[in-house]
């Protein structure tokens, strides 16, 4: 689970929800059709931007973003390191036994392509390939929650300008004037708060998150040629070691 977004998501909640009881009744700020306006027609237009199976997905990506969590690279490079010195000491065939073990598909399908002897170059091909499908995937998420943002404030704007026209209708009663703008202003800040604390927040974690597999793949992809290569683990550890910031690497003493 990932505490950083939930406790973010929770705490701006609390922030706007005190900010509004210290002013006023929380009532005050609740507006059926805004909400109807905003929430309803925001995602009502997600259906014109993309496929309905995208749009069904959508809860899937959340929950990516929300609770999975990239494994630590160190991790990674202890596991490469581990292959590397059990092919070196008892041949490559030893592998299909961890392969078994991982849950990870795409180490599966990579470590299975060793034990069966294809060339490098095939191994890579395929294993690039997949990451180029991956990268779309990921796309195709953020991209769903960066338009979710930009329309949900625009839904906002029309409920606003539908409250002033109707509050125009009704200036020969000055008391309801006030009212009436309050009204109108509360699409806007729905569609704000939709759009910066929901929607763009989750489509940036969304980006993070795919930065963070597509750099675990490429690890993986890189040791399992030096794998299949005959290097040395600390030579594998090195070469990947190298694609990473101080911080992350794999020191000898791991």
């Amino acid at each position: 689970m990932d505490l950083g977004t939930i406790g973010g998501l929770v705490v701006t909640t609390i922030l706007i929800l005190i900010s509004i009881m210290l002013g006023s009744d929380l009532i005050v700020f609740w507006n059926t059709p805004s909400v109807l306006m905003v929430v309803i027609g925001s995602i009502s237009i997600m259906f014109v931007c993309f496929p309905g199976s995208q749009c069904k997905n959508a809860l899937v990506v959340v929950r990516k973003a929300l609770f999975v969590e990239t494994r630590n690279p160190e991790q990674v490079l202890q596991l490469m390191r581990e292959m590397s010195a059990r092919a070196r000491r008892e041949g490559v065939l030893v592998l299909e036994d961890m392969a078994s073990d991982q849950e990870d598909e795409f180490l599966k399908k990579g470590i299975q392509m060793v034990v069966d002897g294809h060339e490098p170059s095939a191994i890579e091909e395929v294993l690039y390939n997949e990451i180029d499908k991956i990268t779309e995937r990921h796309k195709e998420g953020a991209d769903f929650f960066e338009q979710w943002g930009t329309y949900a404030p625009a839904m906002g704007m029309i409920g606003t300008l539908i409250g002033l026209v109707q509050m125009l209708q009704s200036l020969d009663d000055p008391g309801a004037i006030g009212p009436a703008m309050a009204v109108a202003l509360l699409t806007t800040l729905y569609g704000s708060v939709l759009a910066n604390v929901i929607a763009l927040p989750i489509a940036h974690k969304l980006e993070v998150r795919s930065g963070e597999e597509l750099s675990e793949k490429n690890l993986i992809v890189q040791g399992l040629l030096s794998i299949l290569a005959g290097e040395s683990p600390r030579f594998l550890v090195d070469r990947l070691n190298a694609q990473l910031p101080p911080s992350e690497r794999l020191s000898e003493a791991s």
